[in-house]
């Protein structure tokens, strides 16, 4: 069992290697040739230039100025300054709204770690429980940082009212914070969205599932049903295009002509030496060969084969899929249409929100629709699966955090890990730096998962994998390490009394979430801002690939926030310091200084580094407080749970009005501000388009749109090409239509990029 010396070993080592990253940090972001690592997000703006393409050689590489390493801190007052309507200008809504989540932590925890330490801590600490309880059976082992838990209170007592009391205290709290919380983002939402610039997603829907018609091809019959359905709001469409074998094509030629610049660059610094190659996997294996000549030969067949994949994209009718982006004359018209339900049989003419142009996943636009019910049930399977199978090296973790339990059954070791600095290291450090490592391919994994199962925008990819990502957590990291460690621990005393034990092991393992908050949330953030993998990967590639500005441009990795990542995290130490908020107080420092030292972290970052991929205005929220609202439920059931344990028979009884209650606060925020993340109002869309055509009544809105959609391999080309494409495209897809009847009365039909018309005259012939 930890104690407060291993605990302050832990610390000592986390502490020491944040200001290792923090101190390195500063001091590399003020040398010249970083400068393009730690601002990355001005240089993308235009805002700043090198500051080494003037001064003396050595000045463009190492910053001489001995002032600037005095002021080597600046760059926290200078995080905290922009104020937030300025950062959401710099950054977007997302990124501000991000940022809140850690404010919210420190807006909840830090009255309730006052609160906790003053009331709790003394009641906790003035009893001798765990002290009798450990004479009587040796099994039982703890520590003094338990004596500061629930735990060390007598089986009983009347104390247990003072923690009943103040779970009451910290709901009510926890609730109004979450209430405001959600009332401040909605607002900030719908203003946002009201004062944001013109996008291309304001106006346009994306219907999947368009029914098949023998007699027109996929763009008229779009057309022909939107200028029935809509006539006076429907302006253009573009079809769906599955180039996802083009998109790869042009994928390895970017690559092998990163290679070929790489060896041009090697032979033009040595050119007495022609640059060699294999040929086999990855480089490694295989005839040994010219690098300039293969890599030369390798571009002209992926060449030859890109133009002969385009030409199939144009001619192939089964390269079109039956999904269209639809473009409206008005934001009003739009949203009636992202709406509303489109015909009468309800799982055709299926639309929703297009996402903005950048956060399409366009992969994913080529999945039949009627495959993604059974890709989501897959994915599901596979998630459970892993989660389950995930439990063994977490159980293998949790036998570092019982030492003393280990050496009772494998007494051979009790040599090596009685020296006591060893003992600190394991059971303060190494049980939460195993379980960050064995954690560090499963974001990869969930994002997989994620893609599988169809989802159309990065924005939703992250969400879904978030949720995954929560779960995992919630089962793997807190249920299974409290479940696994209270049964190592306590295993003979377990079996024979359940309830009992697990009421006082619970709080106990604080202990191992401490070391855990300590590595991934001190250090790990800390490392964060040092960018250790962006710094290597940019100086390798400015000294192999770049050849000009635009080289060393794009040789940039800015990032992104990484919600998917990020948002589980955090949500894990709602969950931790929620549940032992009550019942282990001295839980509660740790997580304040992760709130803390993150917000200031990722301030610094979104300000200056990150480049968001996309901007959904904050439709995360809805999901941050719905798990904060779980965390908080699941933490009254466990203290519940612990009072049943403790000989306080009436406390469960007045505790479950907490999850009932907790459940109808839910139920109510839900109803009053979830509206404003998953619909657009009417006379929000009415009033920015009246006041859209007040101040631009010439605006050439088709044009704005028509190319909006285009699949992104098509626009990396040249205008003329571009040009060339779409025309062709159009001439091959679209055939005369042979339903005289149904097409009577609706204008002739537009190219594949759409069309618009004036209202029609009747609704003959409209498609169901």
């Amino acid at each position: 069992m930890a104690t407060f010396g291993d605990i302050g070993v832990a610390a000592a080592f986390n502490i020491l290697s944040a200001l290792i990253f923090l101190i390195a940090f500063a001091f590399l972001r003020l040398q010249p040739f970083n400068d393009r690592v730690y601002f990355p997000k001005w240089y993308l703006k235009g805002l700043r230039s090198s500051p080494s393409h003037s001064g003396a050689f050595v000045t463009k590489i190492v910053n001489l100025d001995w002032r600037a390493y005095i002021r080597f801190l600046n760059w926290v007052p200078e995080a905290l300054k922009m104020p937030e309507p300025e950062l959401i200008d710099h950054a977007g809504l997302d990124s501000a709204a991000y940022l809140r989540i850690y404010l919210l932590g420190l807006k909840i925890f830090v009255p309730v770690t006052l609160l906790s330490w003053t009331i709790l801590v003394p009641v906790n600490w003035t009893n001798n429980t765990l002290a009798v309880l450990s004479q009587g059976d040796e099994k039982i082992t703890f520590s003094n940082i338990d004596k500061l838990s629930i735990s060390n209170v007598p089986h009983g007592s009347p104390r247990f009212w003072t923690h009943v009391v103040m779970a009451y205290v910290f709901t009510f709290w926890t609730c109004y914070t979450l209430m405001k919380e959600y009332e401040i983002i909605a607002t900030m939402r719908l203003h946002f969205l009201a004062s944001e610039k013109r996008r291309p997603d304001q106006f346009t829907v994306l219907v999947r599932n368009v029914p098949p018609d023998t007699d027109e091809s996929v763009s008229e019959c779009v057309e022909h049903f939107f200028l029935v359905n809509h006539p006076d709001h429907y302006l253009t469409h573009q079809v769906v295009i599955n180039a996802n074998k083009l998109a790869k094509l042009v994928e390895e030629k970017k690559k092998k002509q990163n290679w070929l610049d790489y060896y041009q660059l090697k032979y033009s610094r040595n050119q007495a030496k022609r640059p060699m190659a294999k040929t086999g996997f990855l480089g490694l294996c295989g005839d040994k060969v010219d690098g300039i000549d293969y890599q030369t030969a390798e571009i002209e067949r992926l060449t030859q084969e890109i133009e002969a994949e385009r030409e199939r994209v144009k001619t192939d009718p089964k390269c079109i899929m039956p999904a269209a982006f639809v473009s409206f004359k008005t934001r009003w018209g739009a949203a009636v249409c992202a709406q509303t339900q489109q015909s009468r049989n309800p799982t055709l003419w299926l639309t929703e929100w297009a996402a903005e142009p950048r956060d399409v996943f366009w992969p994913n636009l080529a999945i039949p629709y009627v495959s993604i019910t059974i890709r989501k049930l897959i994915a599901a399977v596979a998630f459970f699966l892993l989660t389950f199978f995930f439990m063994i090296p977490v159980s293998a973790v949790q036998s570092l955090a019982n030492i003393e339990s280990i050496e009772k059954r494998l007494p051979f070791l009790e040599p090596i890990v009685e020296e006591k600095f060893i003992k600190s290291f394991i059971q303060g450090v190494l049980p939460g730096l195993a379980l960050k490592i064995f954690l560090i391919v499963l974001p990869t994994i969930l994002m997989m998962m994620s893609k599988f199962e169809g989802f159309l925008s990065i924005s939703a990819l992250e969400r879904r994998a978030a949720l995954r990502y929560y779960l995992f957590n919630f089962v793997n990291v807190f249920l299974v390490s409290i479940i696994a460690g209270s049964a190592l621990s306590q295993l003979d005393s377990f079996l024979r009394q359940i309830p009992e034990t697990l009421g006082v092991a619970i709080p106990m393992k604080a202990t191992f979430f401490i070391t855990y908050v300590m590595v991934d949330g001190w250090a790990g953030i800390a490392g964060e801002i040092l960018r250790l993998k962006p710094l290597i990967f940019f100086h390798l590639k400015n000294f192999f690939l770049v050849k000009t500005e635009k080289d060393r441009d794009e040789a940039m990795n800015p990032g992104s926030i990484g919600f998917n990542t990020g948002e589980p995290q955090i949500q894990l130490y709602f969950l931790l310091g929620l549940v032992y908020a009550v019942v282990t107080p001295i839980f509660l420092p740790f997580i304040l200084v992760f709130f803390a030292l993150a917000y200031m972290v990722f301030r610094h970052q979104i300000i200056n580094v990150y480049n968001q991929e996309y901007e959904s205005a904050a439709a995360f929220w809805p999901d941050v407080h719905g798990r904060i609202i779980y965390a908080m439920i699941f933490s009254q059931i466990v203290l519940m749970g612990l009072m049943g344990t403790k000989g306080i028979y009436e406390a469960p009884l007045v505790l479950i009005v907490l999850p009932v209650l907790t459940i109808f606060f839910h139920l109510y925020c839900k109803g009053r501000y979830q509206p404003a993340f998953v619909k657009y109002p009417l006379q929000e869309a009415m009033m920015k388009d009246t006041l859209e055509r007040a101040r631009e009544p010439n605006l050439n809105l088709k044009g704005y749109l028509q190319h909006a959609y285009i699949h992104p391999v098509f626009k990396d080309e040249e205008d003329d090409e571009d040009e060339g494409f779409n025309t062709k495209l159009d001439d091959s897809v679209i055939v005369p239509t042979k339903r005289q009847q149904s097409r009577k009365n609706t204008p002739a039909p537009s190219k594949l990029s759409g069309g618009s018309s004036p209202s029609l005259p009747d609704h003959e012939g409209s498609l169901s």
